[in-house]
């Protein structure tokens, strides 16, 4: 070969391989590295879709302290959503809720309290006294409520959590992990958002006794608006947190720091990783048509086609306009079709990788036509199926 041609021949793949390089770096997805937290366990994920952002021993069965309180407000919660409690309900204060120890809502022996007074001495003052008297007022005694406690936990697919009590005093077999205070978390947000609005109260008064939360971030960063904080020597400083940020929320759960101020320091650095390098986004709204298809042999010639609840994403920062959804309908569908029969499927991907990928269901019910719209569909059909065999 000419050395000359050699040359550019050397020279071309040069610039290929030097292009190729370039190309793959602009498609590679990139954050940095999570913060390096002080805690025993660690866990900050995205409200909306559950997106892990970081993490560490996030599973190990840790002591809870009142930490524990967020599942037995999120059962009383549920009772009242059920009709079986009313926040006016009084309450008379037993002997044993009275003598309770630890952080105290200093409730008087044999005095009646409603319920949502209660409710706000154990999320805002963190009483144990208020949590005993609600767990013998809604189950009789404590034990047999911190069954229910167990099988709320179980149903929510809290793997690593036990409970044995509902202050979350040091107890053997009593436990949770970074990760199930999470799911919990959500769903207590999620189901009982009139209720929520209680963990970003910054005081309360009871028997002319005001108390301050003890969640420091509320009074340092606006965004954050629950969620509770927990402390016994077996568990040291914990703080569960949620953050609101132009639509997008965050949880931060830290558990078995050294103070009061770490648990409060560690847990914003959390978030602020979170939204400093993340950003959420509701790509689609639930039980709204985002296409329709035509329906054989029904009463209907189309049938409206979506998603049973909101589709968000969390991604990278400055990534949006590289997301890419694309909607697959199934062939030939043929009435009856029941409301939320899966239809085909809706995939997101970010620079080609799939980033998630939901069902698209039917948003109504179409019955069976009448025996002329059947027979003609069912003919169409026919002609059709033997034009594809030719």
């Amino acid at each position: 070969m000419h050395p000359f041609n050699k040359f550019y021949l050397i020279w071309f793949f040069s610039l290929f391989i030097i292009f190729s390089k370039a190309n793959a770096q602009e498609n590679e997805i990139t954050t940095p590295p999570a913060p390096t937290i002080a805690a025993s366990a660690f866990f900050l994920e995205d409200f909306h879709t559950g997106k892990v952002l970081a993490e560490n021993n996030a599973d190990a069965r840790l002591a809870p302290a009142s930490l524990t309180k967020i599942m037995t407000v999120y059962v009383v919660f549920r009772e009242l959503s059920i009709g079986h409690l009313h926040l006016d309900d009084s309450v008379i204060i037993s002997e044993k809720a009275w003598k309770t120890s630890g952080s105290r809502m200093f409730l008087e022996l044999g005095n009646q309290v409603k319920i949502q007074d209660l409710l706000q001495g154990v999320i805002i003052q963190s009483g144990n006294d208020a949590s005993v008297a609600l767990a013998e007022h809604v189950a009789g005694d404590e034990s047999t409520f911190a069954d229910m406690m167990n099988q709320h936990a179980a149903r929510l697919g809290m793997s690593n959590s036990h409970f044995k009590n509902s202050d979350g005093l040091p107890s053997s077999d009593h436990y949770s992990s970074a990760r199930d205070l999470a799911i919990l978390t959500t769903a207590l947000i999620k189901e009982f958002p009139e209720y929520y609005r209680w963990f970003s109260q910054k005081e309360f008064t009871y028997n002319k006794i005001t108390q301050q939360n003890r969640n420091k971030l509320l009074s340092r960063d606006e965004s954050v608006d629950g969620v509770k904080t927990g402390f016994t020597d077996d568990a040291g400083y914990c703080l569960v947190a949620s953050a609101l940020r132009e639509d997008m929320r965050l949880i931060s759960v830290v558990m078995g720091t050294k103070s009061a101020q770490a648990r409060a320091n560690e847990n914003q650095t959390l978030l602020n990783y979170g939204f400093r390098f993340y950003e959420s986004h509701r790509l689609y709204e639930g039980n709204k048509p985002l296409n329709e298809a035509k329906i054989w042999k029904g009463s209907s010639k189309i049938i409206p086609l979506g998603l049973t609840e909101d589709l968000y994403v969390t991604i990278p920062r400055r990534l949006y306009s590289d997301l890419k959804a694309v909607i697959n309908i199934d062939k030939k569908i043929i009435a009856p079709i029941n409301e939320h029969t899966k239809l085909g499927s809706v995939k997101v991907t970010l620079k080609d990788d799939l980033i998630i990928e939901k069902d698209l269901v039917a948003l109504q019910t179409i019955n069976q036509g009448n025996i002329f719209y059947r027979l003609f569909d069912s003919a169409v059909l026919l002609m059709g199926k033997s034009g594809d065999e030719k």
